[in-house]
């Protein structure tokens, strides 16, 4: 048994701040309406911490030979691994901080957190870049990708539309007087919003995200995106009916056979990784090679691998390592058998984010924490697929593990709010 959520005092204010209102009731502090308090779930917060030193340590296994090869002055072999570091400490503090907020304050912030998502995400279109690619918004010598802000603005806007949908006027009586026979074209009408105004709502905001994105050329963002939303509107719209999941889901294949046979109609250069993967065979140059030198890096590892640091691909062989497919050189290094332990501890931090949600009284914190988790476990499936060859190479980095700065941050942020929910959780078994 944890020390995780124990008590009632989750969200009871310090006795110093309360006051007394007009009437001589106890008013609600101004630290209670934004702070939580009592303990949070410490199994999940060790699960993190493995995870992100684990990340950062084969992170820089896997570029100190690249930083020290590279041509610019400013770069050493340790160059990766200060920045990364860096914001590792940076997103361990934001993750302190998030954890104390509340969720009637994450609540209120639902709406406006998606909106400025939606406003950085036309801002990126707009600006004028010197890249192909707009993805990311440079503000001085920082930059961050608005398409990560996105993301955690979706979870936390769906988990609060979800829980205002199911209360009071969508109460299971509601909802059943809804469904009664309508005569008339209006009362149809009233039948049908009442059945998929919520569904209508979510695919809307979803879809607008998802364009936005995808006008980005980041197809592996757009992927993210839809499937987020995809396993948040299956978790927690209860009035959909099971036909609409079955036409759903065959939409989704339908979409994807014909992406398969006419890649043209992604953008170039995504067209250009789906053909290559499709033909791998005839041609291992190009796009194929970083995938082909990473099923070698894998290979090599062997049952208990080369040993730390002693990779031999990252030498030239397998382009920037420490990036996506930085999982290839953890096989090599440490071999299938430890390799397989890290995927367990990814396992281990998704189940135990579930127990959390399971054991939250609240449905706006329990689908928060679904969502976040979920984003964790898909982003880390789709980049296994993709360092073994089993999907085309998308970019999708592996949390914890792949270098780079806005994501570890958010990521790391999103971790503290699954904290902050465990505070106001019932006590959780191991």
């Amino acid at each position: 048994m944890t020390h995780s959520t124990t008590t009632r005092r989750a969200n009871a204010a310090p006795a110093r701040d309360r006051r007394k209102d007009s009437a001589g009731e106890t008013a609600v502090p101004w630290t209670q309406r934004i702070f939580a308090y009592g303990g949070f779930d410490y199994p999940f917060l060790v699960l993190v911490l493995v995870l992100l030193c684990i990340g950062v340590v084969m992170m820089f296994s896997a570029s100190y030979v690249n930083a020290a090869n590279h041509k610019a002055s400013n770069y050493d072999a340790f160059f990766y691994l200060k920045r990364q570091a860096a914001y590792a400490v940076l997103g361990i503090i934001i993750m302190l901080l998030a954890s104390k907020i509340n969720l009637a304050f994450l609540r209120k912030a639902a709406v406006p957190v998606l909106l400025l998502a939606f406003a950085l995400l036309v801002a990126v279109l707009v600006i004028p870049s010197k890249e192909d690619f707009k993805r990311w918004i440079y503000i001085g010598s920082f930059q961050f990708q608005p398409s990560e802000i996105a993301k955690i603005a979706l979870i936390l806007f769906f988990a609060y539309a979800m829980e205002k949908f199911q209360k009071p006027q969508f109460t299971p009586a509601a909802r059943g007087a809804g469904m009664l026979p309508a005569k008339t074209f209006a009362q149809r009408v009233q039948r049908f919003w009442a059945r998929w105004n919520g569904t209508i709502l979510y695919v809307g905001v979803l879809a607008l995200a998802a364009v936005l994105i995808y006008k980005e050329n980041h197809v592996s963002g757009t992927v993210i995106t839809l499937g987020i939303g995809a396993m948040m509107i299956f978790i927690g719209e209860q009035r959909i009916p099971l036909w609409f999941y079955f036409a759903a889901t065959a939409a989704a294949v339908a979409v994807i056979i014909a992406v398969l046979k006419k890649p043209d109609l992604l953008p170039p250069h995504a067209a250009e990784r789906i053909v290559s993967f499709l033909h791998r065979e005839q041609d291992q140059s190009g796009d194929n090679w970083q995938t082909i030198q990473s099923l070698r890096t894998i290979g090599s590892g062997g049952l208990l691998g080369q040993g730390l640091g002693q990779s031999r691909q990252k030498y030239g062989y397998l382009p920037e390592p420490q990036s996506d497919f930085v999982f290839a050189i953890v096989c090599e290094e440490l071999g299938f058998v430890r390799s397989f332990g890290i995927l367990l501890l990814y396992v281990a931090l998704v189940w135990r984010g579930f127990m959390i949600a399971l054991h939250t009284k609240e449905r706006f914190g329990s689908l928060l924490v679904m969502g976040i988790v979920l984003q964790v476990g898909l982003q880390t499936a789709l980049n296994i697929g993709v360092v073994t060859a089993t999907l085309p190479n998308t970019g999708i980095p592996l949390p914890f593990f792949t270098y780079g700065g806005t994501a570890l941050v958010i990521l790391l942020g999103e971790m503290g709010i699954v904290l902050a929910v465990s505070r106001v959780a019932r006590q959780i078994k191991l």
